[in-house]
């Protein structure tokens, strides 16, 4: 029993010690995608979007203060990302080729570079909470397809028919991007950094416009489109995957970092402003000592930040 009891008296300080430690800092960021925006949209899209972010950035914050952890926070804020068709994530993402939905998503704990991710997914409801089941349940990092979708009805995720994704506002971007050949595009992503100074990433996405069937691009890639390390940063980043897959975007700021001796700012304008052509993408990032950045070479990037000491601000535009 005395052994026992000094084994949880001991359990206690740790938590406690690493929250003092901390002092209950926490930081949290999230982005819906970057590209172009209008800024000439109507007042009440504008409404519509800014209430999104606030509602997301708030659920996150709620979920720091009350000394949730940051893993926790970033899957729950992707998860209402995912429900909220304003974003191009799990209900409301964009169409492929063929008419029809394949979602990516990724999540990974900075505390012991643990993560887990899901590629092409078509009945998943939220492939982000898939993400955090391959992370935890399986001794695997990524799975694919047919496998992903097969691995949630094994764990009894919300599966859902691939028409459930479908909004009428996706519907019509995507007839017009056949006839215009283009490619809209777009991610949602959360960073956050918890009281205990452990950091975590999540990103998910319905992919580029009108892609292939079978095109995976950044998003669950672990090292491209998502990275956690509490020794660096966290980073989810959005945008044209193939290159941020190319240039390893998410680990090489980290690695910046960590072998260069770079700031969170200067490693970011590094593959964002230097590695990386203009009109691509944007990243979010929290370093370990809580310093946030959310750097784009595009004309916006949906945004929001924030923090224990009072900042909670969204954003869209530069």
């Amino acid at each position: 029993m005395k052994i026992a009891k000094s084994v949880l008296l001991s359990l206690f300080l740790i938590i406690y010690l690493n929250a003092q430690s901390n002092n209950n800092k926490y930081v949290i960021v999230i982005h819906g995608g970057a590209g172009y925006t209008s800024p000439d949209i109507s007042d009440s899209l504008k409404s519509i979007y800014f209430n999104s972010l606030k509602a997301v950035l708030q659920l996150g914050k709620d979920i720091l203060e009350n000394g949730g952890s940051s893993l926790d926070a970033v899957e729950q804020v992707v998860r209402l990302m995912e429900d909220d068709t304003v974003f191009n994530a799990g209900k409301g993402a964009v169409f492929t080729e063929a008419g029809t939905h394949e979602l990516d998503a990724s999540i990974m704990s900075g505390k012991d570079l643990s993560c887990g991710a899901v590629a092409g997914v078509t009945k998943i409801k939220n492939p982000v909470s898939l993400a955090r089941l391959v992370m935890e349940k399986t001794p695997h990092v990524l799975f694919a397809g047919t496998g992903a979708d097969i691995l949630g009805e094994k764990f009894n995720v919300d599966l859902v028919d691939n028409t459930y994704f479908r909004t009428e506002f996706r519907y019509q971007q995507w007839l017009k991007s056949k006839q215009k050949e283009t490619e809209p595009k777009g991610t949602v992503g959360c960073v956050a950094m918890d009281i205990y100074g452990n950091i975590s990433a999540a990103t998910s996405t319905g992919g580029r416009g009108d892609k292939w069937i079978g095109r995976v691009g950044d998003t669950p890639i672990i090292g491209a489109g998502n990275y956690a390390n509490n020794n660096t940063c966290g980073i989810s980043a959005t945008g044209w995957g193939e290159l941020f897959i190319r240039h390893n975007v998410a680990f090489n700021i980290s690695a910046l970092m960590e072998y260069k001796g770079l700031s969170l700012q200067e490693a970011c304008d590094e593959m964002l402003f230097k590695r990386l052509e203009e009109g691509t993408g944007g990243v979010i990032a929290v370093d370990k000592d809580g310093n946030f950045y959310m750097p784009f070479n595009t004309a916006s990037m949906f945004r929001g930040v924030a923090t224990s000491e009072g900042l909670f601000e969204t954003a869209i535009w530069k």
